[in-house]
């Protein structure tokens, strides 16, 4: 979306879809909510509290059309509020899925929640709430959301694990006696789960066999089980005269080439941080670790998002052509950025179930992998050294989400540029590995909210065009 105004009226409809808590069935109605319009013949936009990427990418799916984080922790409120309305471009409905509970935020107040970011984007709140074993204390849940928080308005309610006819029944007339909302669908118990879950959340869409059936067959329990038509009657009506200029400050001329390791094994780039790439001069290349044999000639820089490289830990070991391309890249001054699934890949190997996989050994550190999360949630770090993207002394907000050990560190604290606010990182407190101009950390950074992202790797791959010019 690049065109700069849209001038006769029209109207956008939208709300946030929130649960009780993680695992509540939001997905499962956002995704299907999404198609269902879509397959109305109407234009969805799709949006996710952040942060997150699986849940997006199955929105983006949905909506085929592609999906943004709207983060009140990692963004300002202006610009959470500028990414919204920016992205809504021609659609007929924005769909805005949160996460976690409605109100779990970073404390009690619960500050940065989904209750939070429809407050500031004035939205109401479809409800979704699991009904597995139980009737009427539904209803009290409902009420106690509905009193929780004055100013947080509600569209209705949606019931998810619904078992039979009469569970529906007694839920329904329980809500709608005391409490002031009224049930707007349902979402029935079934045999199999549409959506597997994996570590904290869903299974990935690229690791999914069939997700376009996946997204169909939920699209198909909302057709059947919601009352659609009262779902949409219920959304914010917000009046468009004109579609946010995105021209503005945006670079025609693409400059320099960089490179994005995008296959099954690293899947998690925010659209966001791509197109801020991309609309200030950068000419994305994408590139599969898995089945290419080197890096492209002509690249300025690159960029290896987070993922779960253990899942494909084999077959990366496998290409050592490529495993070398990057060692060799790295070492001849490439700027290179990469987060968690591509620290992981810098490593020297990862040890899983008793087997040992090399990887590109940019950085002396052998990974091991857990059980249990070693890091989940919002994060801010510290620049403290030296590097090609950031300047010392800048603080900058991110999340992190890992499962991965150190299981050994050949290096010592004063190789880590970042020093850790809030969150895990690295080791000691710490984040950032450098090495000429490779900066590799566990940290996510969302670019609307760290502007500088885009800017430090653009102006580190444009210092290195200049010095391949030189040469």
């Amino acid at each position: 979306m690049r065109s700069s105004a849209i001038a006769k009226y029209r109207e956008v409809k939208s709300l946030v879809v929130a649960g009780l808590s993680g695992g509540s069935g939001k997905s499962m109605v956002s995704v299907g909510l999404t198609r269902a319009l879509l397959d109305q013949g109407a234009i969805v936009a799709p949006f996710k509290k952040g942060p997150d990427y699986i849940d997006a990418g199955w929105l983006t799916a949905a909506a085929k059309t592609p999906c943004y984080n709207l983060d009140p922790y990692l963004m300002s409120a202006e610009s959470v509020q500028h990414s919204f309305h920016a992205h809504l471009g021609q659609s007929d409905y924005a769909i805005i899925e949160g996460n976690r509970g409605l109100y779990d935020g970073v404390n009690a107040e619960g500050e940065f929640s989904t209750a939070t970011l429809a407050k500031q984007l004035d939205q109401p709140v479809l409800l979704v709430v699991n009904c597995s074993k139980a009737t009427r204390t539904i209803g009290a849940l409902v009420l106690g959301c509905c009193a929780f928080d004055d100013n947080v308005r509600f569209a209705g309610v949606i019931l998810n694990q619904i078992a039979t006819a009469r569970h529906e029944t007694i839920i329904r007339q329980t809500i709608e006696k005391y409490t002031p909302l009224s049930v707007l669908g349902v979402m029935p118990r079934l045999k199999q789960n549409v959506f597997p879950m994996r570590h904290l959340g869903v299974t990935p869409l690229q690791e999914y066999e069939n997700a376009e059936g996946a997204v169909c067959t939920l699209a198909d329990l909302v057709r059947s089980h919601f009352d659609i038509e009262a779902v949409t009657a219920a959304m914010h009506r917000m009046p468009v005269t004109a579609v946010a200029d995105l021209s503005s400050g945006v670079s025609t001329k693409k400059d320099v080439v960089i490179g994005v390791l995008r296959d099954i094994a690293f899947q998690f780039y925010y659209e966001e941080n791509l197109e801020m790439l991309k609309d200030q001069g950068a000419q994305l290349v994408t590139i599969d670790a898995i089945s290419s044999k080197d890096l492209p000639d002509n690249l300025d820089g690159l960029y290896i998002g987070g993922g779960f490289p253990e899942t494909s830990a084999r077959q990366l070991a496998e290409n050592t052509s490529f495993r070398e391309a990057i060692r060799k890249a790295a070492e001849a001054g490439l700027p290179l950025y990469a987060e968690c699934g591509g620290l992981i890949y810098l490593g020297r190997s990862i040890r899983m179930e008793g087997q040992t996989y090399p990887l590109t050994g940019v950085f002396p550190v052998d990974f091991g992998l857990s059980t249990k999360p070693q890091a989940h949630g919002y994060s801010a770090f510290s620049v403290e050294g030296e590097n090609s993207f950031y300047p010392v002394g800048t603080e900058i907000k991110g999340h992190e989400f890992r499962y991965s050990t150190v299981e050994q560190w050949d290096g010592t604290d004063d190789d880590l540029v970042l020093k850790m606010g809030r969150g895990t990182g690295f080791i000691n407190g710490r984040d950032g590995l450098k090495k000429n101009n490779v900066l590799a950390m566990y940290t996510h950074v969302l670019a609307p909210g760290t502007p500088l992202w885009a800017e430090g790797l653009l102006r580190a791959a444009r210092r290195y065009q200049q010095h391949k010019l030189a040469r």
